[in-house]
């Protein structure tokens, strides 16, 4: 069955054009066309298959993946970690507080210091509007640089694992856990999808995940509801996306400021906190100044306001709203689960306990995703690569 199933994959894989995903960075999803998204995907399959069945994918000799976490994490770190070595990397985490970054070296310098026997750079930088993206991008340049001027022998590839915009590797994840539970991606057309914010008693969560749920989603004609309260918007430039995202691929995509009215029917829910766009604006501002006092006081507003819609909340009366009451739950995890990690918080714990195993197998994609982006980028004929790793191991 292993066999049959890996044949598939990748035969399927054959036809898919991956010239550009070689030797190129992924830090946005919709930089990506249709052929590279279904390359990564299949590719997360096959690896999977492959970890399943006791079948080595180790395509490095030698090397390093450096990751550079800029926020706290425990999926996406170990994620990262796990995928470096299923293709026989060695990770290394950059400790900011414990490099020269911490007396002043440059952006550019550290780049290129770290990247002498560096394969891949995964960065998380989600926290302040307008930094992230831009500081991932100042990284690939510097490493692009050094390339070209025979400072470095290879050059490393970066993977975006949460920036500012996008979470391209947590939205790639949860799609791949729907093509699996709905059957195949063709009936992922037409369903409804409710992207709503949920209360938190936290405060400051990045609009990442909300905004690479809207803008991949519904370039697979899915029927997106984005739901917040007033002023918790996103991104105007990725509300954009995902309208000619579903435009162009049949779908649709709305926005309302009521929770219910996105639960109503629909297929997949996704109630998740996040801070609004205003607010992280702000925070940016603050941080950059160094003002503590002015950031304690913002803290405050925003956990006084997120109160004033406590009622955001995914419980079973709301999911009862949803297509015949059984509406798949989403998260990106970890979930506020109220009476569990906190007194009142984005879900029950009755509807996250029924699927609660979803969103572990959701969650589980992640790490053959990442490695699949890694793969994709340093390997110019991926299918062959694979086929003589099965054939080898079979």
């Amino acid at each position: 069955m292993t066999d049959r199933k890996l044949q598939t994959y990748i035969q399927s894989l054959e036809k898919i054009d991956t010239s550009e995903l070689y030797g190129k960075d992924f830090l946005l999803t919709w930089e990506k066309g249709a052929q590279e998204l279904e390359a990564v995907f299949h590719t997360a399959d096959i690896l999977k298959i492959m970890h399943a069945g006791g079948i080595p994918a180790q395509i490095f000799k030698s090397g390093m993946a450096v990751s550079i976490f800029r926020d706290k994490s425990t999926r996406t770190r170990f994620s990262f970690a796990g995928a470096a070595n299923l293709l026989g990397l060695q990770v290394q985490d950059l400790d900011e507080e414990k490099s020269q970054i911490a007396h002043g070296e440059t952006v550019r310098e550290t780049a290129v210091m770290i990247s002498f026997l560096t394969e891949v750079i995964g960065i998380r930088d989600d926290m302040f509007i307008g930094e992230g993206n831009r500081y991932m991008r100042e990284v690939a340049a510097a490493v692009e640089d050094a390339y070209n001027q025979g400072i470095l022998h290879r050059r490393p590839s970066l993977v975006n694992l949460q920036c500012d915009l996008d979470h391209p590797t947590q939205s790639m994840a949860d799609l791949l856990h729907l093509r699996h539970f709905e059957g195949s991606p063709e009936k992922l057309a037409g369903k409804k999808v409710a992207m709503s914010w949920a209360y938190s008693p936290s405060y400051g969560k990045p609009l990442s995940v909300p905004q690479g749920i809207i803008t991949l989603f519904t370039r697979y004609g899915m029927d997106v509801v984005l739901a917040h309260p007033p002023g918790y918007n996103l991104l105007e430039d990725t509300l954009r996306t995902a309208e000619k995202h579903a435009d162009l691929s049949g779908g649709s995509f709305r926005v309302t400021t009521n929770m219910k009215d996105a639960f109503e029917d629909a297929d997949i829910v996704y109630p998740k906190s996040w801070a609004p766009f205003s607010v992280m604006e702000k925070r940016t501002e603050l941080l950059g100044a160094g003002d503590k006092d002015g950031l304690k006081k913002l803290e405050t507003r925003c956990l006084e306001e997120n109160r004033r819609y406590i009622d955001w909340h995914c419980d079973d009366d709301l999911m009862a709203l949803t297509k015949g009451g059984k509406a798949l739950y989403m998260h990106c995890l970890p979930a506020d689960i109220s009476g569990v990690s906190c007194q009142q918080g984005e879900v029950s714990s009755s509807v996250f306990e029924k699927y609660r195993n979803q969103t572990y197998l959701e969650a589980g994609n992640k790490p053959f995703i990442i490695a699949a982006m890694m793969l994709l980028s340093k390997v110019k004929d991926p299918a062959a690569v694979l086929s003589d790793l099965v054939k080898k191991a079979l």
